[in-house]
């Protein structure tokens, strides 16, 4: 019994005190695994090294864990902003709304693409580097240092890299606000074109002479779009001052039926009848009459191709001649 109890208590074996101590100290953050491990491991030397290995396992299965149920609650979240309702109704009253509600519907799924690829990546990082800093201190590796580092280092890169950061947030801004995307033809200050491509970085675009330009979302300071929603034709119809004003505006009127009565045109790229303004311009050697024509995006100036034909036909046919400027 003696050499029992001597053995016990030798210096290379541990006390269960100890054990109990060293238990305490390791998992002081979660006393229900601990303790519920010392009654499985009967406070088994190697009982605080379990529990803390199966904490950091729980951690990184619970961080996986809300990693993919952010995912999927940011994809449902996506899908239903890129199947948003149409807008198009109070543009088309009687025509198809197709042309439209496709570009629409193609518009909302990049930009909820987008935004929902940055948020996957956000919820990434938080969730992950909250995981691994939990583990870290659970390790009783000292995280405060490191916090203070990784502080530093991104207020230094911060001000490196302040450009890049710039284009960044106007890049998100763009692309919730929807100012423009693919395929619209806007005018950014530096350059006009098309657009072809769109990062929260750089916009790229493509002008009438082919060139390609890559703008910086960060130096857009304000964007002209052409295409959006829908676009407006318009021609303007000079005839000479004596000229019969009515008789004039019974000929425009007439082209701008005939113009809506043509189904191919209606159904595929003008969104509403067309309007004849009556005198738009007067001097003493001209009146200037207008039409205006609303059409699909971009498709402002096919229309205006169609109006002026089928208005220099009808004016000849008529007898009525135009006017040049002066």
């Amino acid at each position: 019994m003696f050499l029992l109890a001597s053995s016990s208590n030798s210096p290379g074996l541990p006390s269960p005190d100890q054990v109990s101590q060293e238990l305490s100290k390791i998992c002081s953050d979660d006393t229900l695994i601990c303790s519920t491990l010392a009654g499985w491991f009967k406070n088994a030397t190697w009982a605080p090294w379990a529990a803390s290995l199966i904490t950091i396992i729980l951690i990184l299965v619970l961080a996986f864990a809300l990693r993919k149920i952010a995912h999927r609650l940011i994809t449902r979240i996506v899908n239903r902003a890129a199947t948003g309702g149409s807008l198009t109704s109070r543009f088309r009253k009687g025509a198809a709304t197709d042309g439209i509600d496709a570009l629409l519907h193609e518009r909302r799924k990049q930009r909820a693409e987008t935004m929902g690829s940055v948020l996957k990546h956000v919820a990434s990082i938080v969730i992950l580097g909250t995981a691994v800093l939990t583990v870290l201190d659970r390790l009783t590796i000292p995280i405060a240092p490191l916090l203070t580092s990784v502080g530093i280092l991104g207020v230094a890169i911060g001000f490196g890299a302040q450009e890049l950061v710039k284009d960044f947030i106007a890049g998100m801004f763009m692309l919730l606000e929807d100012q423009y995307g693919v395929g619209d033809v806007i005018d950014a200050g530096a350059a006009v074109g098309t657009v072809e491509a769109v990062t929260l970085r750089i916009t790229r675009l493509r002008d009438v002479d082919g060139r390609v330009w890559y703008v910086r979302n960060g130096t857009i300071t304000r964007v002209g779009n052409e295409s959006q929603g829908w676009s407006r034709a318009y021609l303007d119809v000079p005839v000479a001052y004596d000229a019969d004003i009515a008789a004039v505006r019974t000929v425009l009127q007439q082209v701008a039926e005939d113009l809506w009565e043509d189904t191919e045109l209606r159904e595929s790229v003008i969104v509403e009848k067309p309007d004849v303004f009556g005198v738009e311009q007067l001097s003493d050697s001209r009146l200037v009459f207008r039409i205006t024509v609303k059409t699909l995006p971009a498709k402002q100036a096919e229309v205006a191709r169609e109006l002026r034909l089928r208005v220099k036909s009808a004016l000849d046919a008529a007898g009525i001649a135009l006017v040049a400027a002066a």
